[in-house]
């Protein structure tokens, strides 16, 4: 199995862009993946991007980024008020603000899976690929009654500490989704688990992505 690594960083360091429909969905998608990254790598700057958080929602949103970025070296936590599950409906003005994030520039995105069954969740990823056309994208999954799980062909392994760590900060900063039978740390865990298995993780867990495009440098 080919492992690869992240490129050499700028002067500046690696820059990453998360984004994410509502206020939970990064944590979920690819929060274990984003805690490994800074913890592996000392010079990481973040822009963390919610779509749809009310008032509630957007308190835990920034809560829980706090806490995921707290090794960032530079870190940028942004909430929008989208209306949850109208997405496509607003698709122009939520296209407009796509267009202000690539002053960013940024070396790898994170965002949601293009054949996610949530309109809000398959708009985030169609207008990421529409406003970065030369950048390293990776789509992440979030588990959900749709049963629309795919099969990922991009792993990243995590370590116990890291899983553990994942879970109980999602479940410390939305407790307005705890009543949810599904928002559990066994939930998460079992995705983690189960991804693991699929790639062999030496640690038996991994979180999983999409890589739709990927390009191996020869050097």
């Amino acid at each position: 199995m080919l492992k690869l690594l992240l490129a050499r960083p700028r002067a500046a360091g690696h820059r990453i862009l998360c984004l994410g429909a509502h206020s939970d969905d990064l944590e979920i998608g690819c929060g274990g993946t984003i805690l490994r990254l800074l913890n592996d790598h000392k010079n990481i700057s973040l822009q963390w991007v919610v779509f749809s958080a009310n008032h509630t929602r957007a308190k835990e949103a920034r809560r829980s980024a706090e806490m995921f970025l707290d090794r960032a070296k530079n870190k940028e936590i942004v909430t929008k008020s989208f209306r949850d599950g109208f997405f496509p409906y607003a698709g122009g003005e939520v296209k407009e603000f796509f267009e202000g994030l690539k002053q960013f520039a940024p070396d790898l995105i994170f965002t949601h899976y293009r054949h996610d069954l949530h309109q809000d969740h398959r708009l985030i990823c169609e207008l990421t690929w529409n406003t970065f056309r030369d950048h390293t994208i990776l789509e992440y999954e979030v588990p959900k009654y749709d049963g629309d799980m795919g099969a990922p062909n991009f792993f990243v392994e995590l370590d116990e500490h890291t899983c553990s760590k994942k879970a109980e900060y999602l479940l410390e900063n939305f407790k307005s989704q705890r009543d949810k039978h599904w928002f559990s740390a066994e939930t998460f865990r079992s995705l983690l688990r189960l991804r693991g298995l699929e790639c062999r993780s030496a640690t038996g867990y991994a979180e999983a992505f999409y890589a739709r495009k990927m390009v191996l440098d020869r050097r």
